[in-house]
């Protein structure tokens, strides 16, 4: 999912912020409002992972065996 909402914004950015014809107007959502939910969602996804970026260890020196 992360790749496709890339992808999306990636379009977004490119294309215009609003259109209009004859069957009516488009308006995007703001670039700002669109990376906000990137982040969220990948807020959300590392939330999900079962070290959530931490990881512990046990040092213990050699001479104690």
């Amino acid at each position: 999912m992360p790749g496709n909402l890339e992808d999306e914004i990636r379009e977004n950015a490119a294309g215009p912020a609003k259109a209009s014809g004859d069957a009516g107007s488009v308006e995007q959502h703001k670039l700002t409002e669109q990376i906000a939910a990137d982040k969220h969602l990948a807020g959300k996804d590392a939330v999900r992972k079962p070290n959530r970026g931490l990881r512990f260890n046990k040092i213990v020196p050699p001479s104690a065996g």
